[in-house]
Formats: C-alpha cells, structure tokens, sequence
C-alpha cells in the first residue's frame, strides 16, 4: 500500500462504520480490476480499457491515489490517434475472445491509428478533462498532479480538437455521434428510429462473447448486434475517414449526454490551461457555442427537459431517458428550465418508482417499452445518476442532491457494485464488481454534508 493510501486510510476514518466498509469494499472492487497499468470495467465481460469508464474511474480513485488515477488517464492516452481522436476501446493484451476485437476493427486501415496499442475506430463521451482536474483538485500530492496536467494539457487539447473540427458540423454546434455506442449508452430507446434506417446485408456469422458472461435478457439483441457492426463494416471500409464517414452515415446524432460532458470538458480544460499558465480561451468559446446550440436546439417546451436531435431525420428525438437531465451538470439550463426540469424528474421518479427508491432510471418508468433489468432501457446506472447529483447541487437543489446521494450509496450497499441496477427491486445486474460503479461511490462517499448544503 503506498504512503498515498495510508494517508487516506485516515481520511476514511471520518466516514461512519457502515461508510467506511463500503469504502473499503469499493477500492477492493477497484483493484481486483487493476490491470497493471489500467483498469477493465469488471473480469469477463469487458477485459480491456474504455475511454469513458477510464474516465469516471480516475475520479473515483483520485480521491485516495492520485498517482493511480495519473495512470488511468496515461494508459488511455496511449491510444490516441494522430488526429487527435481518443478511441472507445485500447485494446490489452488479453481478452482475445472479446467481439469484436482489434482484427474486426481493422483500424490499421487508417493513417492515424497508432500500431500499437491497437484500438477501436469510434468515440465516447469527453469526461477526460473533468477527471484530469478533479484529480488536481482532489490531490494529496499538487506537485505529481500539476505535472499530469502538464503532461495531458497538448493530449487533451488535441482530443477536443478533433471533436471540434470532425464532429461539429457548421450552423449546428453540437457535437454529433456516429455510433450507438459512441454514446456509452448502446441499446437505449433513443436509437430505435434512427437504427431503424439500417438494413443489414448480413446476418450473424459471429460468436457474442458477451453472452458467456452475462443474462442475455439483460444485453441488447442480435438485430441490436446487427446494425452496430454494420456501422463499423462501414466505417471500416471508409478507412476511418471522418470526412468520408460524415456524408455517408446514416446514423448522426446531437446526443444530449455527449454535449453536456463535452461542455463540461471544455469548461474545465480552459481551467487545466489556467492553472498551467495556457491559453483556454478557444475551450471557453467551444463550451459556449455548444450550450447555446442545445438550448436553441434540443430544449422542449413540452417536455421541459433537453432532448437528442436526428442530424439524418432533421427531427427531434422525443424519447424521454435519464440522460435527459444532465445538461444541470454543464449549467447549460436557464434558471426557468432548471426549476421545469426538477419538477419533471420529481414526477417521473416519484409517481412511478415512490419515494422510496429515489434514482433515475435509464428509460422513463410510463413508457411501454420500459425494461427494468435490461441494459439502457430502464435500468438505473450510477454514472449517469453521479452527472445528475452534480448537477442538483449546482443550481442548488440540495434536499433532492442529498436524497438521490444516500440512494445511491443505499443501493451499492445492499445489493454490491454492480454495473446497474433494476430501478424497481433495487437488484443487480450486468457485471459484478464493476469498476465505476466502485469509482463513483468512492466519490459520493467522499462528498461531505457540508457539500450537499451549499451550491457547488
């Protein structure tokens, strides 16, 4: 155990008994996952490294070990391309059975994949630049936490570069995804028009790994499987090319979760360039366009909550998620809009889930095609709920903030860390000792009353 860890030892001593067995459980769930210069999001299902789990890991151990949430953040990085791009998945050594893997990808085909570590060819959310402060901010050692900024600072610029100058189509200023799974959020409701657009010209001639490690009514379906690889057959026979892929996807989105992470980060890596003596303003400016565009774009006056736009369609996505209500996370709603959208998640968590069970699920609870226990179709996630705690407490609605904060810290001590939950039962399900769910309950616990009592 490092000097770092013991340090913290002592800080865990102000948590109560039942707080500080939880916290011991969660860095053992972090652990057992450490892959040596990495961690996988929970053995057997996901065996390599993913950007956006990196991401909300390395904010769950920046609170006891900055130099192990450095190193999270430095593995990613490894991946990343010449133009700038972070992919999805870096791919390890092991986990050859994992589909599909580095050969289906064939992202050799592009002049800016590096050789190795060998990678995905798509995105995930930018919460990169948000751990890499949280980690400064959060650090027993500020001397090893300015130099990872240091370090990071020209990586992540670079990364928001490409994000910018690929995926920010002009008139729009949002950033736009490609892929279901770009989103992080793979099978949600969101996607069933747009997929719907897809007629695959093949059928299953793969074996789906995922299904040896978890309930396949819990994972997304074949015809689901069918259109995602479709989609990377197509990127990979455009050789990657963002230009190319642009004019021939027929699967664009403005995603609401991926511009409020991609505020945020901008926000935030302006605060990294202050804090290092750097030019931020170009990051201030791109977190402006974009929080503009989702209000002129993506707000619903009806719905009184911010909602996906179909760059293909040229429509609205009106499909009610979870996600919905992270934009509280960037500031992004006027006061007006911030007030709607509390009392809208007040009815849509307490009329159909009770006062009891104070979380946010994936899928709205009304909705006929609501699946409790089915991957991004109902099931509550702790990542997506951390983004709406942060969020209630910056506009200062403290007394649901603590509610949903004791919830969620209810629900992974009773039932374990689990990769997410049946928002009704409180079950878990997915993987076992999944490593952000570990990360972010670290944090919450970390989160003291004094935080929830005043504005963040």
């Amino acid at each position: 155990m490092s000097a770092e860890q013991r340090v913290d030892d002592a800080m865990l001593g102000d948590f109560d008994t039942a707080h500080r067995a939880l916290a011991e459980r969660a860095r053992e769930v972090l652990e057992s996952n450490w892959l040596g210069h990495a961690t996988r999001p929970a053995a057997g299902l996901y065996p390599h490294q993913w950007s956006w789990d990196a991401g909300f890991i390395a904010i769950g151990y920046a609170r006891f070990d900055t130099r192990r949430a450095a190193a999270e953040l430095r593995s990613l990085f490894r991946g990343q391309w010449s133009d700038g791009m972070l992919p999805h998945i870096v791919f390890n050594g092991g986990g050859e059975s994992y589909f599909p893997g580095p050969d289906y990808w064939g992202t050799e085909r592009s002049p800016y994949a590096p050789p190795r570590p060998r990678t995905s060819g798509i995105v995930q959310p930018p919460i990169h630049a948000t751990a890499a402060l949280r980690t400064f901010r959060h650090a027993t050692d500020r001397d090893t936490a300015r130099a990872l900024l240091e370090e990071l600072m020209p990586k992540l610029a670079a990364w928001h570069g490409y994000l910018h100058r690929e995926r920010v189509r002009p008139g729009i200023g949002l950033v736009e995804i490609w892929h279901p799974w770009e989103s992080g959020m793979d099978n949600s409701p969101l996607w069933d028009e747009a997929l719907s657009r897809i007629v695959p010209a093949r059928v299953r001639d793969w074996v789906r790994a995922d299904l040896d490690h978890a309930d396949p009514a819990e994972r997304p379906t074949d015809e689901d499987y069918l259109r995602y690889l479709h989609l990377v057959d197509l990127f990979r026979e455009l050789s990657y090319d963002p230009e190319r892929i642009r004019a021939a996807t027929p699967f664009a989105v403005a995603d609401v979760l991926m511009n409020t992470l991609w505020v945020q980060a901008n926000r935030d890596l302006a605060s990294i360039a202050d804090i290092i003596g750097a030019d931020g303003s170009r990051f201030t400016a791109w977190a402006d366009e974009a929080a503009a565009a989702m209000g002129e774009i993506c707000w619903d006056d009806t719905l009184d909550v911010f909602v996906d736009f179909d760059l293909v369609a040229g429509a609205p996505i009106c499909t009610r998620v979870g996600a919905a209500f992270a934009p509280l996370f960037a500031g992004i709603p006027d006061a007006d809009q911030a007030r709607r959208m509390v009392r809208r998640l007040h009815d849509e968590v307490g009329e159909h889930l009770g006062a009891t069970t104070w979380m946010v699920p994936s899928f709205d609870p009304s909705e006929p095609g609501f699946m409790p226990t089915n991957y991004w179709r109902g099931p509550v996630w702790i990542n997506v709920n951390w983004v709406l705690y942060q969020g209630l407490r910056r506009y200062g609605y403290h007394v649901e903030a603590a509610s949903l904060r004791a919830s969620l810290l209810a629900l992974a001590e009773r039932s374990g860390f689990f990769e997410h939950y049946d928002p009704v039962t409180g079950n878990g399900h997915g993987a076992d000792r999944f490593a952000w769910t570990a990360a972010l309950v670290l944090d919450l616990l970390f989160e003291s009353g004094a935080d929830d009592a005043r504005t963040a």
